[in-house]
């Protein structure tokens, strides 16, 4: 990773999904990288390193005059000799001592410290292996990132610190994990008939921990005696793997304990024999390992629930409890004009946990933009994550949907009154401005391609990637060059206002044609072909563009998804009008979501799936929104691309979980200098 003390380039980064159907969970990799914002390379990063011991001035020497403050910043940290990505600064004092600030973002899910529910932003409680008395950290917004001031708590806990240029060395006292204890908890009555089971760790000294959700678990199919006999297939969802790290050394007598049995004894048949030696898929400790002087407990968990993990001390104990209502409830302010809520909302006999921010659009220095994954062309995808983190945005949530195989947007994308990417199949979309304003609705989009003569042609799609028969405009927002998407497309290309060139496109994803700068092309598909002929070489054209309804021609700034939830305080669901598929409308799924309530605040949504069981479906979500205090809602793309993303940290999921999306909706607030 570079260092921030020196000068970068901070722009943003340049399913099969399709038209009727949300896009196909797709697990990614782990974001392997982090950024610090530029206003502290440039604010505060006054050197790349930081030297500990001064050297002792002659004994004639004059009085040292005092020292000016000096602050450093960094985006990655070595804990315990592991580099891994994370936003930090140290400010060092007249006084000589040096202050240690981190993102809370890293402390959570990095160290395993538990942020409480706050209503002051520059004050965050904690909870680390606490007993009665929970610390309260200082907090400062810089830059997208919310720093937490560790010094004293750090000292307290036996820390280490030292800035290395761009990494945060932290070393922290290596704990023994003493015993993994199983036992079952009674049943409450908001989970019955579900039970819940608790892991008892028992170490020596708190240590950092972090928690991880990993792939369902196949089990192993026996075959039957009668190969003419089909072998049955389960009906319940498989379990998914949990695993649980921490920066401690097991004893080998208890990673023996917890180590899968070896393969069967030469007396079983045949058959059983030749079965690998794997542990009961329905165990909840499948195994425990050490690995780097990290133990690392993998679980498998039930479908419909997940672990809740807390700490607590004398003795000091990492506590493991599988239910299916995991989540536990937050309320913090993080921001003036953002705060961060969570908690389970009651549906009929169910329960989902949602995870929400509440914005205030109208509050000085914050304004919300559409992002995407690349800023040079409309295709790519990537984690929201990354994309937020490129653009400084201090939240974000993904946005339209997109077509995973190509990489292309399929909905209206407009920012700072620019179409990036027009509407289709007259889907909800929400369109704003930066007084606080919004709008919600169908959305369609009139292009008229105007010619002498009267000749008016329609432009059915604008930098989309959703292909179908007519005629497509594709601009320099969508990229340098065009690739032609179906085969024998015309290609005309127009540059200030007048046609210069008739090209055929030949085969699909073939020959990229270069789009001017000062104009466009027109791809003229199918039965669409025809118009080539009332187009030559010389015509000068023009283009009339309106919107449908006429009220989103007002904002500037527009992200088209659907389907449209609730308008007006009434729910309007009306999936199939908006073309999408039944299989999608009666899907149970995680979904995401964006709305306005009464007060005109905005809030944007993550709901999983509910106590032991699915998500919800279109209809389950729009009551949902309403139940928050929505009275207009829009549902955003769903399922693994769902991301609920706040400094530098997805609060929703686990980042390896949630697949790359083209967009997303970024909230940005601006600090005083």
């Amino acid at each position: 990773m570079p260092n921030y003390c020196c000068q970068q380039d901070h722009s943003a980064l340049t399913n099969q999904g399709n038209a009727n159907n949300k896009p196909p969970k797709w697990r990614v990799s782990r974001l392997f990288w982090a950024i610090v914002p530029p206003i502290i390379a440039t604010v505060l990063c006054l050197s790349s390193t930081h030297t500990t011991n001064a050297q002792k001035p002659p004994t004639n020497a004059k009085p040292t005059p005092a020292k000016t403050p000096q602050s450093f910043a960094g985006n990655q940290i070595s804990l315990n000799g592991r580099i891994v990505p994370g936003a930090w600064l140290q400010r060092s004092l007249t006084t000589g001592k040096v202050k240690t600030h981190i993102s809370d973002g890293v402390l959570r899910q990095l160290i395993g410290i538990d942020l409480l529910s706050s209503s002051n932003p520059a004050r965050q409680p904690i909870d680390w292996f606490s007993s009665t008395k929970r610390p309260i950290l200082a907090a400062q917004l810089l830059g997208g990132y919310r720093y937490l001031d560790i010094t004293n708590f750090a000292q307290t806990a036996g820390w280490q610190l030292q800035a290395n240029g761009n990494i945060l060395v932290i070393a922290i006292p290596k704990a023994q994990v003493k015993n993994i204890l199983q036992s079952q908890q009674p049943s409450e009555k908001s989970v019955a008939p579900l039970q819940s089971d608790r892991i008892v760790v028992d170490l020596d000294r708190p240590t950092p921990w972090q928690v991880s959700q990993g792939l369902p678990i196949k089990k192993p199919q026996l075959p039957t005696l009668d190969p003419d006999i089909p072998t049955p297939k389960s009906t319940t969802p498989p379990n998914r793997e949990w695993t649980v790290t921490l920066d401690g050394i097991a004893d080998p007598l208890l990673v023996q304990r917890y180590t899968p049995l070896p393969p069967p004894p030469p007396s079983l048949p045949d058959l059983l024999k030749q079965l690998p030696a794997i542990p009961d898929p329905d165990a909840l400790i499948q195994q425990v390992e050490v690995v780097n002087n990290q133990t690392i407990i993998h679980l498998s968990v039930p479908f419909g629930m997940s672990p809740r993990i807390s700490t607590v001390a004398n003795p000091n104990r990492l506590m493991i409890d599988i239910r299916p209502d995991a989540m536990l409830p937050r309320d913090i302010t993080w921001a003036s004009g953002l705060r961060w809520r969570q908690q389970f909302i009651n549906l009929d006999a169910e329960s989902f946990p949602v995870v929400w921010l509440e914005v205030n659009p109208r509050k000085v220095g914050i304004t919300l933009k559409p992002i995407r994954a690349n800023s040079d062309t409309l295709t790519g995808i990537a984690p929201l994550i990354q994309t937020a983190q490129q653009y400084l945005a201090a939240a974000a949530i993904n946005g339209g949907y997109f077509n995973r195989n190509n990489k292309l947007p399929l909905g209206a994308i407009r920012r700072d009154n620019q179409w990036l990417s027009g509407p289709i199949l007259n889907r909800g979309a929400i369109a704003w401005n930066d007084s606080g304003q919004f709008y919600f609705g169908r959305l369609t989009l009139q292009e008229t391609l105007v010619a002498p003569n009267n000749l008016q042609l329609p432009i059915l799609f604008l930098n989309s990637g959703y292909v179908q028969s007519g005629i497509a405009r594709y601009t320099p927002a969508w990229g340098a060059s065009y690739t032609p998407l179906s085969d024998n497309e015309i290609i005309l290309v127009i540059n200030k206002n007048q046609i210069i060139q008739q090209l055929p496109g030949g085969k699909a994803s073939e020959t990229a044609v270069p789009i001017p700068p000062d104009g466009y092309l027109l791809t003229l598909r199918k039965n669409a072909a025809s118009t080539a002929s009332q187009l030559p070489i010389g015509t000068t054209v023009s283009i009339s563009s309106n919107t449908t309804p006429a009220d989103f021609n007002r904002y500037p700034y527009i992200v088209g998804a659907g389907p449209l939830l609730v308008q007006n305080n009434q729910i309007v669901l009306d999936a199939k009008s908006e073309k999408f598929s039944d299989a999608f409308i009666a899907e149970k799924a995680i979904r995401s979501g964006i709305c306005t309530t009464a007060t005109g605040t905005l809030m944007i949504a993550a709901v999983h799936n509910r106590a032991g069981g699915a998500g919800p479906n279109l209809a389950e979500h729009a009551q949902l929104m309403k139940l928050l205090g929505c009275v207009n809602a829009l549902n955003l793309d769903g399922g693994s691309s769902t991301s609920l993303y706040l400094g530098g940290q997805l609060l929703d999921r686990s980042p390896n979980t949630a697949a790359r999306v083209h967009n997303g909706i970024g909230i940005f607030l601006q600090q005083k200098q």
